[in-house]
């Protein structure tokens, strides 16, 4: 066990500590939560990082995500040809990749894990396991079902997730609301995950066992910083009771397969939409916060970078080294998570790629931390999916849920960064799953 390992640790409870720092009533946290649900992540971490078992578990895991995807990408190569075809593939008449395109090799793929959770929800498999889940949340952490549930599912899916407690959004707390979309922006969804492996898996081949590794500990720790941000101060309706999660069953398995292919499609639209507008209005900002701070550094004689991306930088550079990054690769690190909460965990995972692959990061462990970091839907465009989604399904309940919304981004933001502690804690350089 290295410094590293023990200032991981060490994070865990200051990130905690920072959480209660800006609760809104100190005296009402449960506690419970909060230990149970730093517990139960110790328990999972050990278990995949220093058991033999469950590195074995989670490279199995690894290699079914690989397989699935290169299943997903059958329709993509037929309709676009070698512009599918990942970086190093062939197809079977021996042309090679043109290189990596988003659009044509990572986004399809939506479409393809859309359909297959579709499938698995309509068999009924995916409501069992989210039972599993969220039965376990609320016997150790004391919280309602309905809250369970929903960060039980959000584990597996995204924004689709407010549908499985939409019977109990309107008669929830603000605190419930909060851990609502705390979990959905602390998670990521199934489909979008394919997005990631692909940005990474040349150079950090074993990222889908990390990614999924990660979806499920960011579980808990939702929890526990929802908790912390804003506890509870009345008693919800469903607490302590196991909650059945709410599903509108399809007609048929194919119908699954229709309605699951459709949402995919919807979902590339506005994930391609969203990162042409970001994008867009980042550089357009750069460019004013950049030149300004050209003349400030000139007259000043300091040298700041003042593009936007630093400045995210800054900001999240005392995070970065609290869940152990190591020195040498902090200021770069927090750059990709700070730019996370503007441009989206897409393109920090593509940002973390090109560093590693320029070999600008000179730890192994800094990339395993950033991965787990950068897990979650925690910036401001999801804020506004999830806090504008659960308006809709709850429109009496709209304001209450609109007042969480910013305070929810900032418990799932510390959750992302809890969840890279637990990693930092395990990691010691010689996981079975680092590839």
């Amino acid at each position: 066990m290295s410094l590293y390992n023990l200032v991981s640790f060490a994070g865990i409870f200051i990130l905690a500590g920072f959480a209660w720092l800006i609760s809104t009533n100190r005296r009402n946290v449960n506690y419970r939560a909060v230990i149970w649900g730093i517990s139960v992540q110790l328990l999972f971490g050990a278990f995949i990082f220093l058991l033999p078992a469950g590195g074995r578990v989670f490279l199995f895991i690894n290699d079914i995500v690989v397989k699935v995807l290169g299943s997903a990408g059958a329709g993509a190569e037929f309709l676009f040809g070698r512009l599918a075809l990942p970086p190093g593939g062939t197809n079977a008449a021996g042309e090679g990749s043109l290189g990596f395109f988003l659009a044509f090799q990572a986004l399809p793929t939506i479409i393809f894990f859309s359909a297959l959770m579709s499938m698995l929800y309509y068999a009924g498999v995916m409501p069992r396991v989210i039972r599993g889940f969220s039965s376990l949340f609320t016997r150790l952490m004391r919280v309602s079902g309905a809250e369970s549930v929903s960060a039980a599912s959000n584990i597996f899916v995204g924004v689709e997730s407010l549908l499985t407690i939409k019977p109990f959004l309107d008669k929830m707390t603000r605190s419930e609301l909060c851990t609502v979309l705390t979990a959905g922006m602390a998670t990521v969804s199934s489909n979008v995950l394919a997005i990631y492996v692909f940005s990474l898996k040349g150079e950090f081949p074993t990222i889908a066992a990390h990614l999924v590794s990660a979806s499920i500990l960011s579980a808990p720790a939702s929890i526990v910083m929802s908790k912390l941000v804003l506890p509870e101060d009345s008693v919800p309706l469903t607490m302590g009771i196991n909650v059945e999660p709410y599903y509108e069953k399809e007609a048929s398995l194919f119908e699954a397969v229709i309605v699951g292919a459709e949402g995919g499609i919807r979902l590339i639209a506005g994930i391609a939409a969203l990162l042409v507008a970001v994008l867009g209005l980042v550089a357009l900002l750069d460019l004013v916060t950049v030149g300004l701070g050209l003349y400030i550094n000139n007259f000043l004689g300091i040298n700041i970078d003042w593009s936007l991306k630093g400045l995210l930088g800054y900001l999240f550079y005392p995070f970065t080294l609290v869940i152990g990054v190591p020195i040498p690769d902090a200021y770069q690190i927090a750059k990709i998570i700070g730019e996370r909460a503007v441009v989206t965990e897409v393109v920090s995972y593509q940002d973390l790629a090109r560093v590693m692959k320029e070999g600008v990061i000179t730890d192994p462990r800094s990339p395993v931390l950033a991965a787990y970091a950068l897990c979650g839907f925690a910036h401001v465009a999801s804020m506004a999916i999830f806090v504008g989604g659960a308006a809709a399904l709850a429109p009496s309940r709209k304001r209450d849920i609109a007042s969480v919304g910013f305070r929810a981004l900032v418990a799932a933001t510390l959750a992302c960064l809890m969840t890279a502690c637990i990693a930092g804690v395990f990691f010691m350089g010689k996981s079975a799953l680092l590839g």
